[in-house]
């Protein structure tokens, strides 16, 4: 017996060799299971069914937009034209079809004769300075002249209201037409101001076929500008304005010298009490 085999100690087990962990053998790695070569492939997913808005959701989005349409739009308008004129209306459109042409021109409140507001407001709108654009006097006098005379309509509009039919709306009388019309009366009220308000209404309101504004009216009746009228040619031409297409104010029947006549003295007391003062004219 060697040396060597002197020193080991009996019962240990022999010590294994520097290389062994190199030559165990690596595990199987687990490969993934391929389908059989007859295995019948997995059924389609099928497709969910594209969802489809009944007729309530419809109705529901066309009310929403409408309102965001109301809400929103109008405004907007108003914020532009209190300071930008409307280079035209709805209802210059439609006499332009019509083929009535269109002559309109636009002046400041100051290029025109203070006369010209003075009998918009004893013609149309007495208490146009002391109201925030609906004058319920006037309009129940209208209701009970209509209950007795129902044939013969008389309007209870204020300016401001005809103002917005005129600047932003078709013409007419059905009930839609005249709700946006007084959303747009309490918009121009709040954001215009009387005078504002009141040089909208003498530069787009009808005075003629196809002649719109007192600039415009001026010229074709009178041939001079609207700041050289007197106040007997401003109440001519405001005494046609409730009927701008049977009445003329360039060769007046017997009916509008008798209104003009009216206007013009109406004007002395819109004068005296200072019912036109809100204008700064």
């Amino acid at each position: 017996m060697t040396a060597g085999e002197l020193e080991t100690t009996p019962g240990a087990p022999p010590e294994a060799p520097e290389d062994a962990a190199e030559a165990l053998p690596a595990p199987p790695q687990s490969t993934p299971e391929l389908p059989a070569p007859n295995a019948a492939p997995p059924p389609p997913v099928a497709a969910r069914p594209a969802r489809r808005d009944g007729p309530l959701r419809l109705v529901g989005r066309a009310i929403v937009a409408l309102i965001l349409l109301v809400v929103i739009v109008p405004p907007a308008g108003v914020l532009v034209y209190k300071v930008v004129p409307p280079p035209i209306t709805i209802l210059m459109i439609e006499r332009l079809i019509e083929g009535r042409g269109m002559d309109y021109r636009w002046r400041s409140l100051g290029q025109m004769s203070p006369a010209l507001p003075q009998a918009a407001v004893a013609s149309e709108d007495a208490r146009f300075c002391t109201h925030h654009g609906f004058d319920f006097q006037a309009i129940q006098a209208a209701m009970r002249q209509d209950q007795r005379r129902p044939g013969r309509l008389r309007g209870g509009s204020t300016i401001s209201q005809q103002t917005a039919k005129n600047v932003f709306l078709w013409p007419g009388r059905d009930y839609v037409r005249k709700a946006v019309e007084a959303w747009y009366t309490v918009l121009i009220e709040l954001v215009w101001g009387k005078p504002r308000i009141m040089e909208m209404y003498l530069n787009v309101v009808e005075f003629g076929p196809g002649v719109y504004g007192a600039e415009a009216a001026s010229e074709h009746v009178f041939h001079k500008h609207a700041s050289e009228l007197s106040p007997d040619e401003a109440a001519r031409l405001i005494a046609v304005l409730p009927k701008p297409l049977g009445w003329s104010a360039a060769d007046p029947g017997r009916y509008v010298r008798r209104r003009t006549a009216k206007v013009d003295r109406a004007m002395g007391n819109v004068r005296y009490a200072g019912l036109a003062d809100c204008v700064g004219r």
